[in-house]
């Protein structure tokens, strides 16, 4: 009987895992950003509300690097209040050791 080994690259493994954590940061970043936004205007995105505090005015990316690498947020815009957040602070474009 033959015995089959099981080889693993390292690096690729590595790399693949890297892509896998940065995207979902990402992705968890993201959603944080829309749920501020949510919270600040008073309505979720295309919903319509008479306690309507603010309206949104699209987003802008943001890039910030990590341990995992570089990630790209959007950060929303609104019109008629200012959207600062708590996830990221204003003109951070690094995370800190």
């Amino acid at each position: 009987m033959s015995q089959q080994i099981l080889q693993v690259d390292q690096a690729m493994l590595e790399t693949t895992l890297d892509r896998m954590v940065r995207r979902s940061v990402e992705e968890t970043l993201n959603a944080m950003l829309d749920a501020e936004a949510d919270e600040i205007t008073g309505a979720a995105r295309y919903e319509r509300s008479g306690d309507r505090k603010a309206y949104r005015a699209g987003h802008y990316k943001r890039d910030l690097t990590v341990k995992a690498g570089k990630m790209s947020l959007k950060v929303p815009k609104l019109k008629g209040a200012v959207f600062e957040s708590a996830v990221i602070e204003r003109y951070r474009r690094r995370e800190e050791s």
